[in-house]
């Protein structure tokens, strides 16, 4: 099922926990319809990027996964609303978070996070802070760095 234009709904359950694990990591029709969104927003900035495509390293994340793997119970995951990725034909995570946050006209999004220089993590939701963070060994950092 094609979420969008160039994002598949496979792309956003992948998880080698939830396979290892036998998590059963199904999204409901309510979770769908924000990853709907999610793939919308993904789109926007995969024009951004010149079109390159995006791989997705982590979308949607049924509780007992998101759990699994340590992270809040209050992680937009969850609700379909976010997603981890990289684009490696554009450049590095950093350069990624730069260009989202630099984007004019502005893409919107409560959250842009740079990961452990590894991906960028964007979410969505009722609010739209706009909210740039990095997170490292070091602890969370407000800005991207």
């Amino acid at each position: 099922m094609m979420l969008s234009p160039h994002f598949a709904l496979s792309e956003f359950l992948v998880s080698e926990t939830a396979a290892r694990e036998g998590i059963d990591n199904t999204p409901s029709p309510e979770i769908i319809e924000q990853l709907k969104r999610t793939a919308a927003l993904l789109e926007e900035v995969r024009t951004l990027l010149g079109g390159q495509p995006i791989i997705i390293c982590s979308g949607y994340r049924c509780l007992e996964l998101n759990r699994a793997i340590g992270s809040s119970d209050t992680s937009q995951h969850i609700q379909g609303q976010a997603a981890d990725f990289t684009c490696p034909g554009y450049g590095t995570p950093l350069q990624i978070a730069e260009a989202i946050y630099a984007a004019n006209p502005p893409i919107e999004f409560d959250q842009l996070i740079h990961e452990f220089d590894s991906w960028v993590h964007i979410s969505w939701g009722d609010d739209c802070r706009m909210m740039c963070l990095t997170i490292n060994e070091s602890g969370t950092n407000y800005g991207l760095a």
